[in-house]
């Protein structure tokens, strides 16, 4: 009897040992999922801490988790391309109204999943016109004109000096009139290649998209048909500050080949126009108080009043036409991604913020920057160029403008570059909508 109690005893044990075994996985917030994860990454600059996240949940979870990183400028190329194949990403970036309308029948109603319910703000949520929850944001960001304080000190102004148009220029121009007696340039390489241009064809005319669209009569919340054009002007001041008063000579930005951050690293320009994205890269050799990021003042009235340029092109969204499996997969994924304290402070360390309740805070010093000016009644100059048309061809078309810009700086060049902005928005509106 004693030996019959003795089994049965082990037995139970046994048994014990082996239903904790089966529910390890839903200790880290899910049921065990049999499919796997494939990550088209819009991001080139987290691939490393993207690739470090997707061994980490795999090591965790046992599921295979792939990143694959498009190159710079190559993401919409890219992400149709893999579409295509029997082995498509189960999650990818849908990153603007007319992503939406391109992807959204490939897109995962996101409408109560456990990553959506872990959001802590409406603000990065897109939608189709049914009202399906096609993306949600994974991360937001500011961007403006990175300022070197201890450089800006050396040729005897401070950031407060700064508050319009006007000021800026007058002291950029006299940085640049002593730069060999100051040992350094005013603004970093305005590279025109694929690594950089979107800098200008996207950051810096948002300027013209911001001020247009607030004279609209209502918000736009679809790409408008056309432009007015109406602060053309206004991009012109600040492109020509920064193509004339760079590092490298205008007429050698169209091919690229200079690294503007590494220039900004090396302390060889006091303004860089970037993000908060380039804050772990800048950290390397700069401390928060080093370091400042002003709006991208060009001249418009009023502009005293605006804050940086905040918002986000990164809105996660998944396969809908992916398996069954791997939507779980995918959704448990990202929900322990935004979550867990391990992969969001990896995830945070590379993305600057993360708008999710348990998601770690961010340490970013631009973020609190643009959070400080918000909170002194800026307006926030948000991400009007999320709206652009058929946005590589327009991007190409203007690029091309201004490096025959470049290579001769006259009125008639520029009205070359008004027409790729104005007229070539409306040619690619109309090639995207019919």
């Amino acid at each position: 009897m004693k030996k019959f109690l003795a089994l049965m005893l082990a037995l139970v044990m046994v048994l014990g040992l082996v239903a904790c075994g089966e529910k390890a996985p839903a200790d880290d917030g899910a049921d065990a999922a049999t499919g796997s994860v494939y990550w088209l990454n819009f991001k080139p600059e987290s691939d490393e801490a993207l690739q470090n996240i997707a061994k980490l949940y795999t090591d965790k979870t046992g599921v295979p988790v792939k990143v694959v990183t498009a190159a710079s400028g190559t993401y919409n190329d890219t992400l149709t391309s893999e579409m295509d194949k029997d082995e498509a990403p189960t999650m990818f970036v849908v990153g603007n109204s007319a992503a939406v309308n391109t992807w959204g029948e490939f897109c995962y109603d996101l409408t109560g999943t456990d990553v959506f319910n872990e959001l802590n703000t409406d603000a990065y949520i897109l939608k189709d016109a049914e009202g399906k929850v096609c993306s949600i944001g994974y991360c937001y960001e500011c961007y403006g004109i990175m300022v070197n304080k201890a450089l800006l000190a050396e040729a005897g102004y401070a950031v407060e000096d700064i508050t319009n148009f006007d000021a800026l220029k007058a002291i950029v121009e006299d940085i640049t009139a002593r730069k060999d007696e100051l040992g350094f340039a005013a603004f970093t390489a305005a590279d025109m290649d694929g690594s950089s241009s979107w800098r200008f064809t996207g950051h810096v005319a948002n300027l013209e998209y911001y001020w247009e669209s607030v004279d609209a009569p209502e918000a736009w919340t679809a790409c408008p048909a056309e432009l007015t054009g109406a602060y053309m002007d206004n991009y012109r001041n600040l492109m020509e500050l920064i193509f004339a008063n760079g590092t490298v000579a205008r007429t050698d930005l169209a091919t690229g080949g200079h690294d503007a951050t590494a220039e900004f690293k090396a302390g060889k320009a006091v303004f860089h126009p970037q993000g908060n994205w380039e804050w772990a890269s800048l950290s390397e050799v700069f401390t928060a108080d080093d370091l400042a990021m002003i709006p991208y003042y060009s001249g418009v009235a009023g502009e005293e009043n605006v804050g940086l340029n905040c918002g986000t092109e990164n809105y996660w969204a998944v396969n809908a036409m992916a398996s069954e499996e791997d939507i779980k997969a995918t959704l448990d994924f990202m929900y322990w991604l935004v979550t867990d304290a391990e992969a969001s402070a990896l995830a945070v360390g590379t993305f600057g913020v993360m708008p999710y309740t348990n998601a770690v805070a961010s340490a970013n010093p631009f973020l609190a920057m643009a959070n400080d000016l918000a909170a002194a009644g800026k307006a926030n100059m948000w991400w009007a160029t999320n709206y652009q048309p058929d946005v590589d061809n327009y991007r190409a078309a203007l690029v091309s403008a201004l490096n025959d810009y470049n290579a001769d700086p006259t009125d008639a060049k520029w009205e070359a570059v008004e027409t790729a902005f104005v007229a070539g928005w409306a040619t690619c509106y109309a090639n995207v909508n019919g």
